[in-house]
Order: structure tokens, then sequence, then C-alpha cells
């Protein structure tokens, strides 16, 4: 008896979860359709009717976490400064949805958070498994796209600002820490063709090391803030100082310290007074490459180690030397004494900023200065790992903003970038009245005083308010459509 009920009237709850998702979804869409809907009546009674002349309505939809939502909003016309035609949706204004597309910001944090962890075909697949819509490897691309271009609008606006003498950065630090490097990608043209690789330029700067989790044998930089981006030396530098001058006064700043591998497009635009350090990562990876026997290499690393900087330049000079052949194809002696040239153009970062001769100033209060050399890690975390493997080939302005979208992830500040490309007023202004009304919505109406979105949802959607029988045969309808 128990085996046929069960047979015959249950259901798994994988598939009980599904449906109840599904129902859920589809509800959101419906609420959505009205309360959009009835926005658009709203602004169409508030508006300047001499300006904006009503032309009938239009569908459109909207992307959210529980599916596209069709709806009806008014298309006006009106005149544009200049005296010409021009049509506008009041309602898409007021939502900021002309930004990158009619997607909600819940939705586009959900896509932009999984894209800089996979794939755009990855992402589709697990936007469209986890919400009530689908959504295609094309519409992913599409978006991020159009954030990423949002992005450098932001970095070139202010550029405008630091050259206009605009900047507002207040933070006052007694060091600041800089690294730079290199990230290099498959390229590829408009045609899917193979093009030669194409270095991302990738920026890191902090205050010091958090004191209190060194001691819990963790390191965790202080005021970590990243940039990435596939511009010219010249516009990344220039996009790295406005980032510097918008966070801090760059003028009380005691000491600037720079870690790279030694390329003149990292070195140069600095001045004087910046304390450069080679990059202890690139410098082990030279002797590696440059130093082809295992002794020698040995020896070269310890001493660097030892910071004997010229007995170091003198040894790489007398392997050259022993192992210089007539033999073309021998590079030996060559690799080496590019090595020796690498170093000895670097001469004055081959020792740690703390021992150059420079006076550092005192770190603040729960910060530790150590050294330098996070920025390979950063670019394996941030950019290697997501842009490098598997593969892939980015065109030029498809690498770059994507790069966008994850060091802006990296700084903790995607999510608040998106509010600015999608959130609208409608949400902010009129949210808590519809959580209040649907929360309450069985409540009788006092004082003659109906509210419009009970009077509207609630004609088309019986459970607001219900019975419990009427809810339960929802459900049960829902299980055998």
């Amino acid at each position: 008896m128990m085996k046929s009920i069960v047979n015959e009237n249950l259901v798994s709850f994988k598939v009980m979860e599904q449906k109840i998702f599904d129902y859920v979804c589809e509800l959101g869409r419906l609420i959505t359709q009205q309360v959009l809907e009835n926005y658009d009546k709203e602004l169409a009674q508030s508006r300047d009717k001499k300006i904006y002349q009503g032309k009938g309505k239009r569908k459109t939809s909207i992307k959210t976490v529980y599916g596209e939502v069709e709806y009806n909003r008014t298309v006006y016309r009106t005149k544009t400064e200049q005296g010409e035609t021009a049509y506008v949706y009041l309602l898409d204004k007021a939502m900021q949805m002309d930004k990158i597309g009619l997607i909600s910001t819940n939705l586009a944090e959900k896509i932009a958070m999984t894209v800089t962890e996979a794939p755009y075909r990855v992402t589709a697949e697990t936007i469209s498994s986890t919400c009530g819509q689908t959504i295609s490897s094309g519409g992913v691309w599409n978006m991020m796209q159009r954030l990423g271009e949002r992005i450098s609008e932001e970095e070139k606006h202010a550029v405008k600002e630091m050259n206009a003498d605009q900047t507002k950065g207040e933070k006052i630090i007694p060091v600041l820490f800089e690294e730079m490097d290199g990230v290099w990608l498959h390229m590829q043209d408009s045609n899917h063709k193979k093009m030669k690789k194409q270095e991302m330029k990738v920026f890191t700067m902090y205050e010091g090391w958090d004191a209190e989790k060194e001691k819990q044998n963790r390191s965790t930089l202080v005021g970590k803030t990243m940039l990435a981006g596939m511009e010219s030396s010249t516009e990344f530098h220039e996009k790295r100082e406005a980032l510097i001058e918008r966070k801090y006064n760059v003028d009380e700043i005691g000491q600037r310290i720079l870690n790279g591998d030694g390329g003149s497009w990292i070195k140069e635009p600095y001045d004087p007074d910046t304390i450069f350090q080679l990059d202890r990562y690139h410098i082990y990876q030279e002797i590696l490459r440059k130093i082809g026997d295992k002794e020698a290499q040995k020896e070269a690393r310890e001493l660097f180690e030892a910071e004997k900087i010229e007995e170091l330049l003198e040894f790489i000079t007398v392997y050259a030397d022993s192992v210089e052949t007539p033999d073309g194809k021998d590079k030996r002696s060559k690799n080496a004494r590019e090595l020796h040239t690498y170093l000895k153009n670097n001469r004055e970062g081959l020792l740690p900023y703390q021992k150059q001769g420079k006076k550092i100033p005192e770190p603040r209060e729960g910060i530790l200065y150590k050294n330098m050399g996070v920025q390979e890690s950063q670019n394996c975390t941030v950019i290697t790992m997501r842009m490098k493997h598997r593969r892939m080939r980015w065109s030029k302005e498809g690498a770059n903003n994507l790069a966008k979208v994850v060091y802006r992830k990296e700084n903790k500040e995607l999510c608040s970038t998106i509010e600015r490309y999608t959130d609208g007023l409608i949400f902010t202004a009129q949210m808590k009245e519809i959580v209040e009304t649907l929360s309450a919505a069985k409540a009788p109406t006092k004082d003659g005083k109906g509210n419009r979105y009970v009077d509207l949802i609630g004609k088309h959607v019986a459970l607001l308010d219900a019975a419990t029988t009427a809810s339960r045969k929802v459900f049960r309808d829902a299980f055998i459509r």
C-alpha cells in the first residue's frame, strides 16, 4: 500500500524544488511587470506634457534573476537642445537602463562575478541553470564589453580630473608601495586569426602589511588597489597616477617605492626620488634562463642572496668567458652576457629597498614593512588563471574590457560599479512600499484608502491574498502543468 502511494502521489524533492522555483520565478516576473507598468503610468501623469508628447506604448523586456520580464512602456516625442526631434522612454531614463542594457543590478552582479572566474560559455550555463531565464554566451560577452567600456570611461575621466587639479585624494600615508608587471596574452583578430602575443599591464599599490595578521602567519596587504589594461604605457601610467591621486594626498606621501622587472615602460615615468627595486622573482628567473650550468646557477643565486653584487657581476663575466666558443650555435656565453647587462642596467635596484641608503618613514600603527614582490602572485590569481589557460585567445578590446571587470572585483569595487550603471530610482523610491504591501496583502483597507499595488496585482495573482486552501491549489496545479 505504502509503495503504491509513493509511486502514484509523490515526487522527488529535486522535482518539487524545481517546480516551486519555477513558480516563484513566474510570480516574481508578474509582480515586476505590474510594478514597472504602473510606474510608467505615474511618469506619464507627472510629465511636462508640453515637452513630452505621448506616442503610444512599446513592448520591451528586462533580464532579472528570476527571468526575463516583458512589459509595456510609453514612448514620447520631444526636442533636443539643438531643436531636433527625438523619441525617449521616461521609464528607461528613470531606471538608468540606457547604460549597459536592460538588465537588473542583481543579475548583472551575478554575471560579472561569475565571468571573472569562468569562461563566457560556462558563465552563461551557470546563470541559465540558477536563474529563471536563459542567457547565451554572446549575451554575457556583450554585457562585459559594455561594462568594461564604462569602466575605461571612468578611468579617462579620472585622468582629466587629475590634469585639471581636481583630484580629491585626502588619505595621508608615510610610504606607498607600488609594483608593476606585464602578462603576455595570446591574441586574435576580428576574424579569429592568430596574432602575436600582446602585453597586459598590471599594477598593484598598497600601504604595507597587516601587523596583526602577520602574528597569525597570514600575509595581508593593507590598502591593496589594482589596475589592469591593454593601454599604451603612457595612457596606463596616466590612469595609474590618477588612481593614486584619487585615493591619497600625493604631496604628503613620505616615500614611494617601486618594484618591477626593470622594463623601461615601468621605470621611466617615475621621478628620481622614487626608490626602485628590481623584482626578486624576475632576477631568479633570468639566472635560470641565462645560465644553463646547475652549479653556476647555484653560485649566482648565493652571491645575489648574500647581496654581494659586485662579486655576482664579476662571476657572470668570468662564467661567460669560460663557456665562450667559436660555435655559433652555442648560446651560453651570449646568454650570460645578456644577464650581466640586465643586472648592470638595474644596478641600483639589486639591493632591497631597505638597504639602498635612504631613510624610510616609520610605518603607521598596525602596519609592517616587509620585502616586496607580490605582483607575480597578483598576476596569477587575478589575471593569469582567468585569461591565459585553456588555449584562450583575445582581441585587444575584449581582453581590456574583461581586465577592467576583473581588477574592479579584486578591489572590491565591482558591485558598486555595476550599481552606478544599472540601479534606477524605481526600486529605491518604491521598494519599501511594495514590500510592506506584499507582506500585509490580507490587511483590510482603512479609511477608504486602497493600495494600487494590491489592487493591481491581486487581480492576477491569487496567492497574495488567497486563503490557505487556494494557495495549496496553486502549488498543486504547478505540479501537474
